[in-house]
């Protein structure tokens, strides 16, 4: 049996993994993962917008790893929209990034309850074998952690590199073109980086 300190340690260890498991499932289903300002790039240039003026062009948007939504402008008023990644945004976005970024946070949420319990049954029971002792806990844990990495990695290679949200902006938008203005990564995306 693990002396009172050892239960301590382990049981507040347990706490915070489940906690942090829960922060990663709320993660996922929010759409607070980017806020972007997209630019009618099409309206501004035909109107030769600067200034305070080019603010009627400027709209935003954010989204998560399921859906999102946001109000787009050109000059003529807000024009507000809401998508969700499928089945609508499948032949626009880099699918295979898209589903690793959903596949490595799933088993982020798995190894992170599993630490939960192997760290509960370390506080209170009788650990013995390696796996539940004090290694196969670090294990865990960097192999969760190194999941979270991951998710972010993928996922702002998505945004940036793929440059995501200029492909959500100008997805069936046949009139005008839409270019990324500012991205900022938000609540649900660093909460993600909070296991790692």
């Amino acid at each position: 049996m693990p002396s009172q300190q050892k239960k301590v340690i382990f049981c507040t260890a347990g706490v915070l993994s489940f906690v942090c498991a829960l922060g990663v499932v709320t993660a996922l289903g929010t759409p607070l993962w980017i806020k972007a300002t997209i630019l009618c790039k099409t309206g501004a240039l035909l109107v030769n917008a600067s200034g305070p003026e080019l603010d009627k062009f400027i709209g935003e948007m954010q989204y998560g790893l399921f859906h999102g939504e946001g109000v787009r402008q050109c000059g003529l008023g807000a024009r507000p929209f809401r998508f969700s990644f499928f089945p609508d945004l499948l032949k626009a976005i880099p699918v295979s990034i898209h589903v690793n970024v959903i596949l490595f946070s799933t088993i982020l949420i798995v190894l992170t309850m599993v630490e939960t319990a192997f760290f509960m049954y370390n506080a209170f029971g009788k650990p013995f074998e390696t796996l539940h002792g004090p290694l196969g806990l670090y294990l865990l844990s960097f192999i969760s952690g190194s999941c979270g990495f991951l998710v972010m990695i993928l996922f702002a290679s998505e945004v940036k590199i793929h440059h995501l949200s200029e492909k959500i902006a100008n997805y069936k938008e046949g009139t005008y073109a839409y270019k990324t203005q500012s991205e900022k990564y938000t609540t649900s995306f660093w909460l993600t980086k909070g296991h790692s």
